[in-house]
């Protein structure tokens, strides 16, 4: 019985200590996201009482988190525009835009060898995935191949 009453508090113990540390990794900025929500506004401040600056209509924009305060994020969007937007309305998922500069091309593989599938223009939005040896993985409206990294902003380090 006395091992009981001294294992509980132990195992609490262990588990208030670990909370911090899986935290800490959840507030190293800056990180990309990308908007989460059909509607989101960014604001001039972190709070509701401060002046809207911008709405967005784009679903998975890609954004890259600059800091953090609260439940507010100052995001930097594609064109350079800084603003604070609740965390509610962004997802961790990682999300490209295609850079200006004319049509890129969709390939089946990472590389410029493999069939060309679709030329995508400038603008376009696309789920990323993995990014390997200067080529990333890309899912448009269910078109699905791989993209130059350098072509589309998102990716690389934040």
């Amino acid at each position: 019985m006395n091992a009981r009453k001294l294992l509980l508090p132990l195992l609490v113990l262990g588990i208030a200590a670990a909370t911090p540390a899986r935290a800490a990794d959840d507030d190293k900025v800056p990180y990309w996201a990308s908007v989460d929500t059909d509607i989101a506004n960014l604001r001039v401040g972190p709070g509701d009482s401060y002046r809207i600056d911008w709405v967005y209509r784009r679903p998975h924009l890609p954004v890259k988190v600059l800091r953090r305060e609260g439940p507010w994020r100052l995001i930097e969007d594609p064109d350079g525009a800084k603003g604070w937007m609740r965390d509610l309305l962004l997802s961790r998922q990682r999300a490209g835009l295609v850079k200006d500069g004319g049509l890129i091309e969709m390939h089946a593989a990472g590389s410029s060898a493999s069939p060309m599938l679709w030329r995508i223009e400038p603008g376009v939005v696309g789920m990323l995935g993995a990014c390997k040896d200067g080529w990333c993985g890309f899912d448009t409206a269910g078109h699905k191949g791989f993209v130059r990294e350098d072509a589309v902003w998102g990716t690389g380090a934040p």
